[in-house]
C-alpha cells in the first residue's frame, strides 16, 4: 500500500497562496523549518509577500495551540499538517546539491522522504528546483489553484453572417436568441454580457456589435460611439471595452491583450468621463503591482509620491494625454493630472497601501493585473465596497512575477472564476493601436 499521499510546500507557494497550507485534504503537508524562517524574514515587508507571509504565520500559530507541529496536527477538513525540523546533512545528498541555499534544504527535506519510499511530492513555483527534482528522481508538481478552464477567455464571439440579416437586425434594438438560430451555433454557450461580433464577409464595413445580456436572454445592439474624453474606439474589441467601462451595472471589468492595444487609455478615459462628466464616483484610485520596482518602496528617496513616480509615469502620460486632448474642450493645464491629485479626485497608491481598507464610490483602476497572485487579487477584490467599480487592465503574456505564470496569474484567474457573473465583463484586444512599428514589436519580438 502507497499510504498517505505526503506534500512538502516550498516557500514560494506559501507566498503565491497562503491557502495552499490546508489545499491539500486527506493528505500530510509538510513545511520544512527552513520555510518558516523565510516566512519570518519576509513577515516585516510591507507588501504582498509581506501580507501572505504574515497570514501563513498567523495560520500556523493558530494550529500550534491544537497540539505538536513537529508530531502533526490533524486538519479540521481532513489531513495532516507537520514541519519537518531535520535537514540531511551535505554528505548525504547526492550530487553537488549546495545545502546552504534555501530551495536546496527543501528539496533535500522532500528527497529524504522519498528515501524512506513515501509517496512524496514536492510542490514548488520555482522551474529551476522543479527541474533539480526531476534530476533527483524527486515527484513535483507547481501549485495550481481550481481557476477553472486552462483556456483563456476572449470575451467575444466572431460569426460570418449575411449582410441583409445585418440589416436587418440594425432596425433593432436587441436580438431575440430564435433570431439567430439558424446562423450562429452553441448559443447556449454564451457567457454573461459576453460580445457578439457579426461579420459580413463580402464587405469590411459591414458589422454588427451586441452584448449578451443573460437577465433577459437577448442581445443589446451597440450604438456607434463617437468619443470619451477625445478617444474614440477604433475596432471592435475596444468598442465593446468600452461600453463595459461605462456601465455602472458592471461592476468589475478586465482588459487584456498586448502592449500597445489600448488597455490602460481606455480605462483612464472612462474613468474620467464617470467621475467628472457624469459624477458617478467620488474620485479615481489608480495602482500598479511595484515588481519591477522591487518589493519594497521603503529604501528609495522621497516620499510615497515620489517613489511612486518613475513607475506610475505611464499612467500620467496616459492622463496629460486625455486631459490635455483638445477633442475634450476642457482647456486643462500639461500638469493636468497633478491638478486631479491635488483636488483630491485622482489618487496614485501602491497595491499594498489597499490591504485592509473598504473603498466605497470609487474607480479603481489595477493596471499591470497580470504581475498579482489569485490571493492578491481577492485581497483587491474585496475592498470594493457599495458603488465602487474595479477595472483590472495587464497582458497574461508579459508576467515579471516569478511566483506566477499566464494561466497562474490574479488577473487569468479572475478572468475564469467571473465569466459566468452579470456583475463582470471581459474582453481581450488584439489589435494594436499606437503605430505599425509598435505593432510589429508587440507581435515579433
Amino acid at each position: 500500500m502507497r499510504g498517505q499521499e505526503v506534500f512538502v510546500l516550498d516557500t514560494n507557494v506559501l507566498i503565491f497562496a497562503p491557502e495552499a497550507l490546508e489545499a491539500f485534504s486527506d493528505a500530510e503537508i509538510v513545511i520544512p523549518i527552513n520555510v518558516i524562517e523565510e516566512l519570518d524574514r519576509f513577515k516585516a515587508e510591507l507588501s504582498d509577500r509581506g501580507g501572505s507571509a504574515r497570514l501563513v504565520s498567523q495560520r500556523l500559530d493558530e494550529l500550534r495551540e491544537l497540539g505538536s507541529l513537529a508530531q502533526g496536527i490533524q486538519l479540521q477538513q481532513g489531513g495532516k499538517l507537520r514541519v519537518e525540523l531535520q535537514v540531511p546533512a551535505q554528505e548525504d545528498l547526492p550530487g553537488q546539491l549546495d545545502i546552504n541555499r534555501a530551495s536546496n534544504r527543501v528539496l533535500a527535506v522532500a528527497w529524504e522522504l522519498v528515501q524512506r519510499e513515501l509517496p512524496v511530492t514536492l510542490v514548488t513555483q520555482d522551474t529551476n528546483l522543479r527541474v533539480k527534482a526531476n534530476a533527483l528522481e524527486v515527484p513535483v508538481m507547481r501549485y495550481l489553484n481550481s481557476s477553472g478552464s486552462n483556456g483563456f477567455y476572449d470575451g467575444v464571439k466572431t460569426i460570418q453572417v449575411e449582410k441583409n440579416l445585418i440589416h436587418q437586425l440594425l432596425l433593432q434594438e436587441s436580438i431575440d436568441l430564435t433570431e439567430l438560430n439558424q446562423e450562429v451555433v452553441d448559443l447556449d454557450d454564451f457567457l454573461p454580457n459576453e460580445g457578439l461580433h457579426l461579420l459580413n464577409g463580402s464587405e469590411a464595413n459591414e458589422d454588427l456589435l451586441a452584448i449578451y445580456r443573460e437577465e433577459d436572454k437577448h442581445f443589446q445592439i451597440l450604438e456607434r460611439l463617437d468619443n470619451v474624453w477625445g478617444v474614440k474606439p477604433r475596432n471592435p474589441e475596444q468598442r465593446l471595452a468600452m461600453e463595459y467601462l461605462l456601465d455602472p451595472e458592471i461592476h468589475v471589468v478586465s482588459l487584456s491583450g498586448k502592449s500597445g492595444t489600448g488597455k490602460t487609455l481606455l480605462a483612464l478615459a472612462a474613468g474620467l468621463q464617470l467621475m467628472l462628466t457624469q459624477n458617478l464616483y467620488t474620485r479615481m484610485l489608480v495602482s500598479r503591482p511595484i515588481f519591477p520596482m522591487g518589493r519594497d518602496l521603503g529604501y528609495l528617496p522621497g516620499d510615497a509620491q515620489e517613489k511612486l513616480a518613475p513607475w506610475m509615469q505611464p499612467i500620467f502620460d496616459n492622463l496629460e494625454l486625455l486631459i490635455g486632448n483638445p477633442k475634450t474642450g476642457r482647456g486643462h493645464s500639461a500638469s493636468g493630472h497633478q491638478e486631479l491629485i491635488e483636488r483630491g479626485l485622482l489618487v496614485v497608491e501602491p497595491l499594498t497601501y489597499i490591504r485592509g481598507r473598504s473603498i466605497p464610490n470609487q474607480y479603481l483602476l489595477v493596471d499591470e493585473s497580470q504581475n498579482l497572485t489569485p490571493h492578491e487579487m481577492k485581497t483587491i477584490i474585496t475592498r470594493a465596497g457599495e458603488g465602487t467599480k474595479i477595472v483590472l487592465t495587464g497582458d497574461p503574456h508579459q508576467i515579471d512575477n516569478p511566483y506566477v505564470n499566464e494561466k497562474s496569474n490574479g488577473l487569468s484567474n479572475l478572468v475564469n472564476r467571473f465569466k459566468n457573473h452579470p456583475l463582470a465583463a471581459h474582453i481581450n484586444l488584439v489589435h494594436g493601436e499606437r503605430s505599425q512599428l509598435a505593432e510589429l514589436a508587440a507581435n515579433a519580438l
